[in-house]
């Protein structure tokens, strides 16, 4: 099945990573791990994540009392997604105005820093 190009929200963004760290998880297990970095409520995080698998956010099986939810799309392709808007947005199109402000604003380790090059490297080779 094709993912579909939602954007999701910064509270349906923290959900997602929840999730794709989990593979799978109950609502109660989302909750408690976003409860570990900001105040919000079960029933919050219970509205959010319905709304999620009626926007196609998460699939859940609720086959048994308790439904399991699972990110129904990949962190690479909304990464892509989010990045692409925001070089389109912020940065007018330019993805290298969007590296250097990432690079000028957070310490890159040198072995992040290898990573690049080689990215850049494989880029030049065509």
């Amino acid at each position: 099945m094709a993912e579909k190009a939602i954007k999701p929200t910064e509270s349906e963004l923290e959900i997602l990573q929840v999730l794709w760290e989990k593979k799978l998880a109950t609502v109660r297990e989302v909750h408690e791990e976003l409860s570990l970095n900001r105040d919000i409520g079960y029933t919050t995080a219970l509205k959010l994540m319905q709304i999620m698998f009626e926007k196609g956010l998460v699939s859940r099986d609720d086959s048994s009392k308790t439904h399991i939810y699972k990110a129904a799309v990949s962190r690479e392709k909304t990464q892509k997604q989010l990045v692409g808007k925001m070089i389109h947005t912020l940065f007018s199109g330019s993805p290298s105005e969007l590296v250097m402000q990432a690079l000028g604003s957070h310490k890159a380790s040198a072995e992040e820093l290898d990573e690049i090059q080689k990215i850049i490297d494989n880029l030049r080779k065509g």
